[in-house]
C-alpha cells in the first residue's frame, strides 16, 4: 500500500503527535508498505520524511507548537501529493493551522484523519469552523486517539470517530534496564517525572509542592525530574533539597526507558489539555507504578484506577498522601505495577497498526467515487482563513 502521512507539527520538536507519526510510519515501513511523511522541519529528518520549511512557533492548546502555513508550504504540499499518488492520505490534526489544512483541501486520494487534541474551548476553531466545515466532509475515515479527543471533535467540528489509541513499542520498555544511579532500592524508592519544566499544564509545581510531605514520611525517597525548559521554582526547590531531588534535563529515548525501568513510581501531575497519556503507558510498560492526576484522559488510560493510583488534579497534598500510601504499601504497589505492565501491552504498535490498517483498507474499498481537489474558491478561502487562524491562535 502506498501511504502518505501528514504531520502538522515540526519534526524538529519532540512531541506526542510527532512521535506517533514517526513510530506509525516506521512500523508500516517495517511491514513492507511504501510510506512518505510530510512535516515542517528545518533540521535533518529521516529519509521517509519530506520536509517543509518556514515553520513558526505559536501558543496552541496550552503548549507551544511549530507549524507551517506559508505559500511555500501550500505549494510543497500540493507537489508532495501530486508526486506521491498515494492509495490513502492520513492527515493528523486536520484542522491544525498548518500543512494539514492544505493537505485536507488538496488531496485526491481517500483521506483518513486522526484527531489528537483535547480542549474545552478554542476561539481559533470557532473563527474557522464556518469555512472549514466543508473540508471535514472530505474525510472518509476518522480516528480519535482517546475519548477526550473524540469529545473535542464532536463538540467543535461535529461528526464522530473510532477510537484507536496512541501506540508504544512496549517490548523496548519491558527489556530496559535502569542506570545504577537511577535505580530504586528498598531504602531508596525512586519517584520520577518527565515533561517540559516551563509548561504549567504538565504540573511540575504540583509535584514540587508534595515533596516535603513525602520526605517526612519516607526520608530516603528520591525524586528524579526529567525534561527540557527552565523553571525558577524548580531550581529554587532543587537547591533546598539537593540530596533528594535531581533535575536531569532533557533525556534520550533510551534514557527515558532506563529512567522508567528504575522507578518505583512515575508521577503524571498534569492539570489538563491531555487527550491521551502516552507517557503513562510507557512507564507502565517499563514496570513503574503510575500515580496520575484524575483528569479524564488519565482515568481512561489507568482504567479508572484499576492499574494505577489517581489523585485529585492540582492538589499537592492529595498527591503527597497518595505517594505516601503507595510507598507504605509497597507489596500492593508492586502488584499494581505488574498489572499495569500487562495492561500496557494492549497499546503496543503491533495492535494499534493492525487497527489503523483496517481503517485504511475500509476507506480504499469503499472509495466508489473519485476524490476531487476542493474547489478553487474553497482553497482560496482556506488560505485566507488560515492566516486568520494564525493570528487568532497567536492571541489564544
Amino acid at each position: 500500500m502506498k501511504i502518505g502521512i501528514v504531520c502538522p507539527y515540526s519534526f524538529d520538536v519532540h512531541g506526542g503527535v510527532q512521535f506517533h507519526v514517526r513510530d506509525l510510519a516506521e512500523e508500516l515501513i517495517r511491514r513492507g508498505h511504501d510510506v512518505s511523511v510530510l512535516a515542517p522541519a528545518e533540521e535533518e529528518v529521516p529519509a521517509y520524511v519530506t520536509a517543509v520549511s518556514g515553520s513558526y512557533s505559536v501558543p496552541y492548546n496550552g503548549s507551544v507548537a511549530k507549524l507551517s502555513l506559508s505559500p511555500l508550504a501550500f505549494r510543497a504540499t500540493r507537489l508532495w501529493l501530486e508526486e506521491g499518488q498515494f492509495d490513502v492520505v492520513h492527515i493528523h490534526e486536520p484542522l491544525a493551522p498548518s500543512i494539514s489544512l492544505f493537505a485536507l483541501a488538496l488531496a485526491t486520494s481517500p483521506i483518513v484523519a486522526t484527531f489528537h487534541t483535547s480542549m474545552d474551548s478554542s476561539r481559533a476553531l470557532r473563527v474557522a469552523a464556518p469555512v472549514l466545515a466543508p473540508l471535514l466532509e472530505r474525510i472518509r475515515g476518522r480516528i480519535a486517539v482517546s475519548q477526550e479527543a473524540r469529545r473535542t471533535l464532536i463538540q467543535h467540528q461535529g461528526g464522530d470517530a473510532v477510537i484507536i489509541p496512541n501506540g508504544v513499542y512496549t517490548a523496548a520498555y519491558e527489556a530496559a534496564r535502569p542506570i545504577d544511579a537511577w535505580a530504586e532500592r528498598d531504602d531508596r524508592p525512586i519517584i520520577s517525572f518527565l515533561g517540559r519544566l516551563d509548561e504549567p499544564r504538565k504540573g511540575l509545581r504540583i509535584l514540587l509542592g508534595a515533596i516535603d510531605e513525602v520526605r517526612e514520611a519516607h526520608p530516603g525517597a528520591r525524586f528524579l525530574i526529567a525534561g527540557r525548559g527552565s523553571n525558577d521554582q524548580a531550581a529554587q526547590h532543587g537547591r533546598s533539597h539537593d540530596r533528594n531531588l535531581e533535575f536531569l534535563g532533557g533525556i534520550s529515548d533510551e534514557e527515558k526507558e532506563s529512567l522508567f525501568s528504575g522507578s518505583t513510581i512515575y508521577v503524571a501531575p498534569q492539570t489538563g489539555g491531555e487527550s491521551f497519556g502516552i507517557v503513562l503507558v510507557e512507564a507502565m510498560a517499563a514496570g513503574a507504578c503510575v500515580v496520575a492526576s484524575d483528569i479524564e484522559a488519565f482515568r481512561l488510560v489507568l482504567a479508572d484506577g484499576d492499574v494505577g493510583y489517581l489523585f485529585a488534579t492540582g492538589d499537592s497534598h492529595d498527591l503527597a498522601h497518595t505517594l505516601i500510601r503507595a510507598l507504605d504499601e509497597r507489596e500492593q504497589t508492586t502488584q499494581l505495577a505488574l498489572k499495569g505492565q500487562e495492561y500496557a501491552r494492549r497499546f503496543d504498535w503491533s495492535v494499534v497498526t493492525d487497527d489503523i490498517l483496517q481503517i485504511y483498507q475500509t476507506v480504499i474499498d469503499t472509495n466508489s467515487e473519485p476524490v476531487l481537489e476542493a474547489p478553487r474558491t474553497l482553497v482560496d478561502s482556506i488560505r485566507k482563513v488560515a492566516e486568520k487562524l494564525r493570528s487568532e491562535v497567536d492571541d489564544e
